[in-house]
């Protein structure tokens, strides 16, 4: 067991957040590509997808060991912890959403999908950029409101996705499997939307 650390390792868990919230914006990235590419994609970028979700793994587990090393953190222990895992619970989502498409059998990708990888994206970037402005505690309100209005989106968008997919489709498999990712895609939005609500309540208990 590694000797407990008495003073505030600031910088080490800047950082690791940091990576954290820039690997969920590369593994964003990664699924919009998937999607618009899918089915000619030859599996590299579920792959790549793969590697990036290993990456939050790797960076959740070094933060809760640095937690669990250290007597005095840089903000309440708990919020530290959960915004960990709310960064992990994006990649994880965006992960098996890449998984389900690759198993499936799928053979045409619907635009409702697409949308909303590009809204995921669109959120890890704001969350991203909240991240980076986290040390010292700087003022992050206009990225945290973005994310909420992309979460409002998100949830539109799944709902016109799965009525679309009931009014459109008639293979009640095809339906399920669809259900199934877009929901996924949606659980991903929203462990953003979890990571939002941490950052603002670390900027509140720290002003």
């Amino acid at each position: 067991m590694g000797r407990l650390r008495l003073t505030p390792q600031k910088r080490e868990f800047f950082d690791l957040y940091s990576r954290a919230s820039a690997n969920a914006v590369e593994i964003s990235r990664l699924l919009v590509e998937l999607l618009e590419r899918f089915p000619s994609e030859d599996g590299s970028l579920i792959a790549q997808i793969k590697e990036r979700e290993h990456e939050g793994d790797d960076l959740t587990h070094e933060v809760v060991d640095l937690l669990n090393r250290t007597f005095v953190t840089p903000f309440d222990r708990d919020d530290m912890y959960r915004l960990a895992g709310a960064i992990d619970d994006v990649c994880d989502h965006v992960d098996e959403a890449a998984d389900n498409l690759g198993t499936y059998g799928i053979e045409r990708v619907p635009e409702k999908a697409v949308e909303q990888a590009r809204v995921i994206h669109e959120a890890s970037r704001n969350l991203d950029a909240a991240v980076q402005r986290l040390e010292g505690f700087k003022d992050s309100q206009a990225q945290l409101i973005e994310l909420r209005r992309l979460e409002d989106e998100g949830d539109r968008l799944v709902r016109d996705a799965v009525a679309e997919l009931f009014n459109t489709v008639k293979d009640p498999i095809v339906i399920i499997r669809w259900k199934d990712i877009h929901e996924r895609l949606e659980h991903a939005v929203d462990a953003l939307e979890n990571a939002a609500d941490v950052l603002e309540a670390i900027l509140v208990k720290n002003r």
